[in-house]
């Protein structure tokens, strides 16, 4: 199914986007992909003049960020094969693969992630299956270590360790529910420790100021004093580490 499209024109900027409907939702988002696409979500049934709308209200706001997503390195397509980089708490590893044995394994060995591969797969069943093991591997390293620094910041914020769910974002880090559960992206754990740590802070922080306001910043920065400087590296490596 194609899916829908329109756009708009601010000035002399033409801004394109897909629609992405859901009956679940009751506003509509706006959100830039590390491609630099834009891409609205809304309900069901809002007319696209309506969606529209929306966009010219945000342009400035749209132009900027896909400007500076064109600053970031472009996204590479994986394949999977040996001698490519997977990184994992910022380390670089590079992939070893071998299509051998019945069962598809993944583990950590002299530096490099050895991924064994069921023989006889397709080129499409092996991309899935070869994806799906490091993804895995990634997701399971991440429900290891990601709860540590929950613990950690949540005892240096005096605040109580939330409930902690890992989710496959493309667009968010980290948010917190109204509830108090913490959802983190399995792929921070790709970054350094450092930046792993301004996300798991600035998520905890929101338990105790919901808003983007000057007192989260305070509170943030009093325990993450270079916290802008972890945010700019952060938004510079995201692309790497979004595939």
């Amino acid at each position: 199914m194609t899916p829908e499209r329109s756009e708009v024109q601010w000035g002399s900027t033409r801004i394109p986007y897909t629609i992405q409907r859901s009956a679940r939702r009751e506003t509509v988002s706006v959100a830039v992909e590390p491609s630099g696409s834009v891409v609205l979500t809304a309900p069901n049934g809002t007319p696209i003049p309506r969606l529209d709308r929306v966009v010219r209200g945000k342009a400035q706001w749209i132009v900027e960020r896909v400007r500076r997503r064109s600053d970031l390195p472009k996204l590479v397509e994986r394949e999977f094969v040996s001698g490519e980089v997977v990184l994992y708490l910022g380390r670089s590893y590079r992939l070893r693969v071998r299509e051998h044995g019945k069962a598809t394994q993944t583990r950590l060995d002299a530096g490099h992630i050895a991924l064994t591969l069921r023989r006889g797969l397709g080129p499409s069943e092996r991309l899935l299956e070869a994806r799906g093991a490091v993804v895995g591997w990634l997701r399971q390293h991440a429900e290891e270590r990601l709860p540590e620094r929950v613990s950690h910041w949540a005892t240096e914020l005096r605040v109580a360790a939330p409930e902690i769910r890992l989710h496959e974002q493309r667009q968010r880090w980290g948010s917190c529910t109204s509830s108090g559960t913490l959802r983190l992206n399995w792929r921070i754990i790709q970054a350094p420790m450092t930046l792993v740590d301004y996300v798991v802070a600035h998520e905890l922080v929101h338990l105790m100021h919901r808003n983007h306001g000057p007192a989260f910043w305070a509170k943030l920065g009093s325990v993450i004093p270079d916290y802008e400087e972890r945010k700019e590296r952060l938004r510079r490596l995201g692309p790497a580490l979004v595939w």
